[in-house]
């Protein structure tokens, strides 16, 4: 569904079906610009675009919801400028449902020189070195303005490992933040998500949870994870968390993952993932597919007239062959890299359509054990 919903239709999260063996479950959101079908991957457009990929093909490729990034879009083009034209929907181009984090990753990861208090965060752009200051009520404040149908309360991601003391302040930092957060949000048209924090920490990740579910959020994600602690801590991690979280609410992985770590995650009960690989690795010409990753600018596809995947109904599947995506790499051809970027997008988009029909079925849990036991994730 498009276009303008209901007033009052808008902000409810509704569960469909379950499969009963584990947590995963099936479900929509209701947002101003469209429903969600859950679980749910989302591409990420971090600049106001998914590189190299227009909205007609993101829409061809089954994507529903994608994701921009606050930071970036406050840094460049502005809020103000965003606002004269019409809005993030407008500056995107993307008529559907939209979702922007607030930013604190990227503050805490690409500015060397960045200055925590209890308040806010003061940090040297990454563009051109200017300082700028920013705490939870102006967070919030500029993503009330930019206009997107869901948005990430402000936090503080550390990196992994993490010393017990900085872990501890970044939790209640974390906590004192959403409660500023969702007393700025002036928007009843956007929902609003809080983000739960404690690294690998079970018992942090327990306090943060429990103090966020306090504040009644639309909707929790659950953040700080694949930033170094591996993929058995990470599960094991958002298997203690997921639960946590209120059933009626939807629950968010953030910046996470590989198709395994997402099938592991929905077990969990999980709704909604966001993450770079499928652009950043077709920009590299590495393509996923069910029977495993291929690397296009091998020399096997020289001359092969093989699509990237059969069976994929994708654009580039549809239209290209190996042989002729490995020579727009080796030739720096801009179309190699977009051409990847579609399939993989495309195999994220078909992975979460199978994962849908599988709890709807209630086959989920048999299948999900079949694909992380074996080598590739077949479709």
């Amino acid at each position: 569904m498009s276009g303008e919903q209901d007033s009052r239709s808008f902000g409810a999260f509704q569960i469909t079906a379950r499969d009963t063996r584990c947590g995963a479950r099936r479900g929509v959101i209701r947002t101003p610009h469209g429903e969600v079908q859950t679980p749910v991957f989302m591409p990420v457009g971090t600049r106001g675009a998914v590189k190299g990929v227009t909205p007609d093909r993101l829409e061809e490729v089954g994507a529903s919801i994608i994701l921009a990034n606050t930071y970036h879009i406050l840094l460049r083009p502005g809020v103000d400028i965003v606002e004269r034209v019409g809005g993030l929907h407008k500056l995107m181009a993307w008529h559907h449902p939209i979702l922007t984090d607030s930013g604190g990753y990227q503050i805490f990861s690409l500015s060397s020189l960045t200055r925590v208090g209890d308040a806010g965060v003061e940090f040297a752009s990454h563009i051109d070195g200017r300082r700028i200051y920013i705490d939870a009520k102006i967070a919030t404040e500029v993503q009330n303005r930019l206009g997107p149908d869901i948005f990430m309360c402000f936090d503080e991601c550390t990196p992994y490992p993490c010393d017990e003391e900085r872990l501890k302040k970044a939790v209640e930092r974390t906590i004192r933040w959403a409660q500023i957060c969702r007393e700025t949000h002036s928007n009843p048209r956007q929902l609003i998500f809080g983000i739960v924090q404690g690294g690998t920490d079970t018992e942090l990740r327990g306090r943060c949870a429990e103090e966020l579910v306090r504040l009644d959020f639309d909707g929790y994600a659950i953040g700080g994870l694949s930033v170094g602690e591996g993929h058995e801590n990470m599960i094991r991690t958002v298997n203690h968390t997921a639960p946590l979280l209120p059933d009626g609410k939807p629950r968010y992985l953030m910046g996470v993952g590989t198709p395994a770590d997402i099938i592991a995650s929905v077990r969990a009960g999980v709704d909604m993932f966001d993450c770079v690989l499928p652009t950043r690795n077709g920009r590299n010409a590495y393509a996923f597919t069910s029977g495993g990753p291929l690397r296009l600018r091998n020399n096997t596809h020289a001359d092969d007239a093989s699509p990237i995947e059969y069976g994929c109904d994708c654009y580039a599947c549809r239209t290209y062959n190996r042989c002729a995506i490995r020579h727009f790499f080796n030739v720096g051809e801009m179309l190699g890299p977009i051409l990847v970027s579609i399939h993989n997008l495309r195999f994220y988009q078909r992975l979460m359509s199978k994962i849908r029909r599988m709890i709807e079925a209630g086959k989920f849990e048999e299948w999900a054990q079949d694909q992380l036991a074996g080598e590739h994730i077949a479709l």
